[in-house]
């Protein structure tokens, strides 16, 4: 059985956000809910900027699942990870374990409380029979039990996003990687783009600022 992943080709994404439109258009997802976003560093920056396309990734080991205290989270077949909102009780636990910021939550009523817990189901739907009414009120559109891939991957005018069977698109990617190394575009070290986050391999780390030196800091 194929392995579904997400791969986004930093080198590639113009920030465009059509994956963005995409996903919220193809699942009608309410205001206030953003299932995929695109994040930008080193922002105008001539030959710096840098864009990723971030959803959920569909971890193998995921931290929503360990810390959900509702076990409302499962694993298909294909790798995706899913939830049933029956289940979930909008505790918001997965928000903070989610290194990716993929759990979305909509706060309701006076008191901001949550509610069920929504995010990238990779067009998979969820537990609900494939193509029913319920699966696409809550969960979006379910486009792989339609032998089709996400739409925002599809989407894409780049093709930076790409989303799939984890070998094939790891050796889509691997390709371009090759490409580039051979015409000098970066070394094997930075293909991820580490050193536009987090500075060159071997640079000391930041010095923090003492809290004296920081204005309106108490002695």
């Amino acid at each position: 059985m194929a392995r579904m992943k997400f791969i986004c080709d930093t080198e590639r994404c113009i920030e465009c956000n059509g994956c963005v439109t995409a996903c919220k258009n193809e699942n009608e997802v309410p205001w206030g809910i953003t299932r995929r976003r695109v994040v930008t560093v080193n922002d105008g920056i001539i030959g710096q900027e840098k864009s990723i396309s971030v959803a959920c990734m569909h971890c193998s080991d995921a931290p929503c699942m360990a810390v959900c205290p509702v076990d409302c989270f499962y694993r298909t077949d294909e790798g995706v990870v899913l939830h049933d909102k029956d289940i979930c009780i909008g505790c918001g636990y997965c928000s903070f374990a989610c290194p990716f910021g993929a759990p979305q939550f909509l706060s309701t009523g006076a008191f901001g409380v949550r509610s069920k817990m929504d995010k990238c189901t990779f067009c998979s739907g969820g537990p609900e029979a494939n193509g029913s009414v319920a699966e696409f009120e809550k969960y979006g559109r379910n486009r792989l039990a339609e032998g089709k891939l996400p739409l925002c991957a599809e989407m894409c005018s780049t093709k930076a996003l790409i989303g799939g069977d984890s070998e094939v698109i790891s050796a889509i990617y691997a390709k371009r990687v090759s490409v580039r190394e051979s015409n000098g575009r970066y070394p094997s070290t930075d293909i991820f783009g580490w050193s536009t986050a987090y500075g060159p391999t071997g640079s000391p780390a930041p010095t923090p600022t003492p809290a004296a030196k920081i204005p309106g800091a108490k002695s």
